[in-house]
C-alpha cells in the first residue's frame, strides 16, 4: 500500500536546507538508521541545489510504500536550462533507486526500509503531525549539522578503516599460521613418504631374501633327496635278494630283522620321494600331462590299493563317483597322488567309523570330497597343517607317525592342476577335505619331466 506522508515546496537555498532537514526527519520516522538518514538528506540537498540553481521551483512529496520503502517525488517547474546531472548522479550513489523523467520533470528517489512493516493509519497520522510541527533550522545551524554529519561519517570511516586494518592483520597472522602448519605438514608428509619408501625397500629386500632362502631350501631338498634315493634303492634291492628264493636260509629272527630293515628303507624312500616332489612343486618344476582320466577306474584302483591299510576292522573305506562325469581331462598321475595322500591321511587318523570319498559335478568343476570320522583337527591348527613338517600335537602322532608333508604337497598339486584344496574339521567328529578341479585341466607342457611320472613309493 502507498501512503502520502508530507509535501514541501522548494523555492530558494533556504528551502534546500529545510528539505535536507526534513529528509533526515522523515527517514528517522520510518525507521531508517543514522547513516541512511544522512544519505536521504544529502541526496535531497544535492538534487534540490541543482533545481534551485536553474531558477526553478519544486514540490517534494514523501510517500511510504509497504513493499518499496520510502519514496520521494520531486516535481520541478520548467526552466531555461536542463537540470544538471551531477546532483542526480550523486543521489543515485546514496539512494537505492533514482529515476529522472525529464519529460514529466519528475525525479523519484527510493530508499528501501529494512524490515519494513505495514503502518496503521493512526501511526502514520502521528508521523505526519510530528513532521508538520518541525521548526525549520537556520542556514548556520544546518551547516553545523552537516559538519557534525561529516565528522561522524569521517569517524565511522576511520573506525571502519581501523577495523579493516585489524582484520587484515588478523588475516595475515592466520595466513602465516596456516602457511607454517602447511610447511610442517609437508615436512611430516615428506618424512612419512621417505619412511614408506624405505619400508618398501626393506620389504623388497626381505622378499628377495625369502625367495633366495626358499630356492636354497628347494635345491637342498632336491639334492639330498636325489642323493639318498640311490643307496636306499640299493638297500631295498639287497633286502629282496636276502628274502627271495635263492638266498641263504635265514633264521626266524634274522628274517624278522631283514624285513624290518626293508620296511624302514621303504618308509625312508617314501619320505625322500615326498621331499623331492614337494621341492619340485614349490619351485614350479612339476609339469602336467593332461589325459582322459576314467574316474570309476581310478577310484576303484585307489580303493583296492588302500583297503589293506584300513587296519582295524572298525574302519570302512568307501568310494562313490557316480555323480561325477565318467571322464575328466587332467593329469592322472598328479590327481592320483592328491587323492592317495588324502585317503592315506584319513585312514591313518581314523580308529573307527568310515572314510568316504565322493565326487560330483558343480559349475564346470569336478569336486572330490574325502570325509572321515577320525580324531579331527582343532581350529587353531587347521591352517598350520598346510605348513611343511607341521603335525598336530597329540597322542595320535605316536600311534600313526607321519612326515607332515602330505597336505602341503596335495594342496600344491591341486594348484598345479588349476584347482583348490580346502579343509574343514571338528575335533572328535572328523575331517572333510574338498578338492575342486576344472573339468578341463591345464594345457599339456611341451617338455615333460619324466622324473615325476612315477608314483612315490
Amino acid at each position: 500500500m502507498n501512503r502520502d506522508l508530507l509535501s514541501f515546496a522548494v523555492r530558494d537555498d533556504r528551502d534546500v536546507f529545510a528539505v535536507r532537514q526534513l529528509g533526515r526527519e522523515v527517514a528517522e520516522a520510518v525507521g531508517l538508521d543514522d547513516l541512511d538518514q544522512i544519505r536521504v538528506g544529502t541526496a535531497l540537498s544535492e538534487v534540490g541545489r541543482e533545481i534551485v540553481a536553474g531558477s526553478r521551483d519544486a514540490e517534494v512529496a514523501f510517500r511510504l510504500d509497504d513493499l518499496t520503502g520510502l519514496i520521494v517525488d520531486i516535481v520541478y517547474s520548467a526552466g531555461a536550462e536542463a537540470v544538471a546531472p551531477a546532483g542526480v548522479t550523486l543521489a543515485g550513489r546514496l539512494m537505492d533507486t533514482v529515476q529522472h523523467d525529464e519529460g514529466l520533470r519528475r525525479i523519484t528517489l527510493v530508499k528501501k526500509v529494512p524490515g519494513a512493516r505495514a503502518l496503521e493509519e493512526p501511526h502514520l497520522g502521528e508521523i505526519r503531525a510530528k513532521l508538520i510541527e518541525l521548526a525549520p533550522t537556520g542556514v548556520l545551524e544546518e551547516l553545523r549539522q552537516q559538519n557534525r554529519e561529516l565528522a561522524a561519517a569521517l569517524e565511522d570511516s576511520r573506525n571502519q578503516r581501523e577495523r579493516l586494518l585489524r582484520l587484515n592483520a588478523e588475516l595475515e597472522e592466520t595466513n602465516q599460521g596456516v602457511f607454517a602448519l602447511y610447511n610442517q605438514l609437508s615436512e611430516e608428509l615428506e618424512e612419512t613418504n621417505r619412511g614408506v619408501v624405505a619400508l618398501y625397500a626393506e620389504l623388497d629386500e626381505k622378499s628377495a631374501q625369502l625367495r633366495e632362502a626358499s630356492e636354497a631350501k628347494n635345491r637342498f631338498w632336491a639334492t639330498v633327496s636325489h642323493e639318498l634315493r640311490t643307496p636306499l634303492n640299493s638297500v631295498i634291492g639287497l633286502v629282496r635278494l636276502l628274502l627271495g628264493p635263492g638266498g641263504e636260509e635265514l633264521s626266524e629272527e634274522q628274517h624278522l630283522q631283514v624285513e624290518l630293515i626293508g620296511n624302514s628303507a621303504q618308509t625312508l624312500l617314501a619320505l625322500v620321494a615326498e621331499l623331492l616332489d614337494l621341492a619340485k612343486a614349490e619351485s614350479g618344476h612339476i609339469t602336467t600331462q593332461p589325459s582322459v582320466v576314467v574316474l570309476p577306474a581310478l577310484a576303484e584302483r585307489l580303493r583296492m590299493t588302500l583297503h589293506p591299510t584300513t587296519g582295524a576292522d572298525g574302519v570302512r573305506l568307501t568310494v562313490d563317483v557316480s555323480r561325477a562325469p565318467e571322464t575328466l581331462l587332467t593329469d592322472e598321475v598328479l590327481l592320483s597322488r592328491i587323492l592317495r595322500n588324502l585317503l592315506s591321511n584319513a585312514l591313518k587318523f581314523t580308529e573307527s567309523g568310515t572314510v568316504d570319498m565322493t565326487a560330483y559335478s558343480e559349475d564346470q568343476d569336478v569336486v572330490f570330497v574325502v570325509a572321515d570320522t577320525g580324531i579331527g583337527i582343532p581350529e587353531e591348527h587347521q591352517e598350520r597343517v598346510f605348513e611343511e613338517f607341521f603335525q598336530v600335537p597329540g597322542s595320535a602322532q605316536t600311534r600313526a607317525r607321519g612326515t607332515g608333508l602330505g597336505l602341503p604337497y596335495a594342496r600344491r598339486l591341486a594348484e598345479v592342476l588349476g584347482g583348490t584344496l580346502s579343509l574343514a574339521s571338528v575335533p572328535g567328529e572328523g575331517t572333510t577335505v574338498t578338492v575342486r578341479l576344472p573339468e578341463i585341466g591345464p594345457a599339456r607342457d611341451e617338455e615333460p619331466d619324466p622324473a615325476h611320472r612315477a608314483d612315490p613309493q
